[in-house]
């Protein structure tokens, strides 16, 4: 069991909508709140783009070639790795 205090201008609103669609006020705060929990439960629910957004692009390198390039750049690494331990 619940009680609400409303505002009178929100109780007048509420007594014409539920008079205007034949329910009572109890049957339409019910929906309201019904409606209103499901939309916060959906908002809640994030995609996985969503979860991660914030690190999308957070150290960039300002280069668009590292996913094509970085076999030759491990190479050239290792490379000077090994000219500079002889």
């Amino acid at each position: 069991m619940l009680a609400v205090r409303l505002p009178e201008n929100l109780e007048n609103e509420l007594s014409l909508y539920a008079e205007m669609s034949d329910k009572t006020k109890t049957d339409v705060v019910k929906e309201a709140l019904r409606l209103y929990l499901n939309t916060k439960e959906a908002e809640e629910v994030k995609t996985p783009y969503e979860l991660g957004e914030s690190f999308f692009g957070k150290y960039e390198s300002g280069r668009d070639d590292l996913s094509t390039t970085y076999k030759q750049k491990l190479k050239r690494k290792l490379s000077e790795k090994q000219t500079t331990h002889r």
